[in-house]
């Protein structure tokens, strides 16, 4: 039970009508999960209105209502609090009604297009590994301490956020490391809470669908640095070229991390192949066992925020030295017999295939093929699909275009949009097969000793999603099958 004056500290409101003290026993955006003490928030969502819930949650036993616009009609004994945006106000009651618990720990978000589960996973495993207990919030798991949670959203909405972090206060974490999307920026999931500092990866073509234009995405994404307290940190890529942009407004303290210029955080590869990548970070030498210059950037970050955070730097690279990388995530896996190596990846934008493909150009001792078998998820950005097929093409020597999670639309439909980024010398080294596990055996058929097959776009998913239904499917799973075998 919690106090609604305590409840509603720092929420911008407009009016308050009806008894001003009163206990709330939970809050809910979800009407039908209202009961008796609830104080239910009607949120705007692009389906529905949660205002037309409002009588319902209220015969339910809901004596408490959080409104952008008031009611026709009032009872007297509900308290009606109209605000001036009920998303964001939802954030800041979320965090108060849990006891306010970002401002209990050290809690860092992860923010950009490609690398944000790889450096939240990083900094996680690092700071467990430094004696610290952690809690992760990610896209394929969220964790407390050693105790594993499934992730349904890369970050949950307000309410389950702020009650995760609550358990993971209650459970002595010190450290969270959050992946921060930008749905969840603009949505106000993560409004009310207190960061000790915010890293930035890149920004790419993504969500289109979502944000309409690429300009949106990048506000959305520069909204989250602009509002770092004074006290915090942000950290960002010096060699993309919108690095600089996301921290130019920000009150928190700025750093850069780069391989190609001047930086706080400065790296150089040495060494980059399947056992991993020699890299020097401000001028000291260390062996990772993660492989790419992708992941040399993720590295950089991680480095540069575990300095932020007060570490020793000789800890923090004898700890990182050991670290792999998050499951599917440039996860490779070689069959014994015929020496194939295959290498299942997340990557689901045009820039990700590009960055996985061109290490893997670069892990290359000879002319080993390099087979890609892609696809594009359905109920998302069309526009990136054309260049997608590009970029497939261009790196590999054989592409095959397959179904991703085609969810609402027809598989075969998706892949005619990816075929059309496809030029005439493109056009000669693709099929198309829409079943996904056909595509990879006939990958595996095309492939010989030492060649490269590149699974993209599912990395650490367990399923498929086909018109609402979820289908187990698992790409290493499956690609294992295959390898056994063949392996024969």
């Amino acid at each position: 039970m919690t106090n609604i004056q305590d409840i509603l500290y720092k929420v911008s409101i407009r009016s308050i009508l009806g008894p001003r003290d009163r206990t709330i026993d939970n809050i809910q955006t979800d009407s039908r999960l209202a009961g008796p003490g609830t104080l239910f928030i009607a949120l705007r969502g692009t389906l529905t209105d949660g205002h037309q819930y409002i009588p319902a949650v209220i015969a339910a036993g809901a004596v408490a209502i959080v409104c952008e616009d008031l009611p026709a009609e009032q009872r007297e004994d509900i308290t009606y609090i109209q605000v001036e945006d009920s998303a964001a106000s939802a954030g800041i009651i979320a965090h108060n009604f849990n006891g306010q618990p970002s401002e209990k720990l050290k809690l860092v978000g992860v923010t950009g297009t490609n690398g944000k589960t790889t450096i939240a996973t990083l900094l996680f495993k690092l700071f467990s590994g430094l004696g610290y207990k952690c809690g992760l919030l990610s896209t394929v798991q969220n964790h407390i301490g050693e105790r594993v949670l499934q992730a349904t959203h890369t970050t949950p909405d307000a309410l389950h956020l702020n009650a995760l972090l609550k358990q993971m206060v209650d459970e002595g974490c010190t450290h969270v490391f959050m992946e921060t999307s930008s749905h969840a920026i603009h949505q106000h999931r993560i409004a009310g809470l207190r960061y000790a500092g915010g890293l930035f990866s890149n920004i790419t073509q993504d969500h289109l669908d979502y944000h309409k234009t690429f300009e949106e995405y990048i506000r959305v994404k520069k909204s989250f640095f602009d509002s770092l307290p004074s006290d915090a940190f942000a950290i960002s890529n010096a060699d993309d070229k919108r690095g600089a942009v996301m921290l130019q407004n920000t009150n928190a303290k700025k750093y850069f991390y780069s391989l190609r210029t001047l930086a706080e955080f400065k790296g150089r590869i040495l060494e980059n192949n399947l056992t991993g990548l020699v890299m020097t970070i401000n001028d000291q030498e260390v062996h990772f066992r993660l492989i790419g210059e992708f992941n040399a950037y993720n590295l950089l970050a991680v480095y540069g925020a575990a300095i932020c955070l007060g570490e020793d730097k000789n800890e923090i690279l004898r700890v990182l030295s050991t670290l792999s990388g998050a499951e599917g995530r440039f996860d490779y896996i070689v069959s014994p017999k015929q020496n194939i190596i295959g290498i299942v990846d997340y990557a689901h934008t045009p820039d990700a295939l590009i960055n996985v493909l061109a290490t893997i150009q670069k892990l290359r001792k000879g002319d080993e093929k390099i087979i890609t078998v892609m696809g594009a998820g359905g109920d998302r950005d069309k526009t990136k699909r054309p260049l997608m097929g590009a970029a497939a093409a261009e790196y590999s020597d054989k592409v095959i275009i397959t179904s991703d999670n085609p969810r609402s639309e027809d598989p075969e439909a998706i892949i005619r949009d990816i075929e059309a980024g496809l030029n005439t010398a493109a056009k000669r080294k693709y099929i198309s097969i829409t079943d996904r596990k056909e595509a990879i055996r006939t990958a595996l058929n095309l492939a010989g000793p030492g060649d490269i097959l590149l699974i993209a776009g599912k990395g650490h998913e367990k399923y498929q999603e086909i018109k609402g239904v979820k289908h187990p499917f698992d790409d290493k799973q499956i690609l294992l099958e295959f390898f056994e075998l063949l392996d024969k």
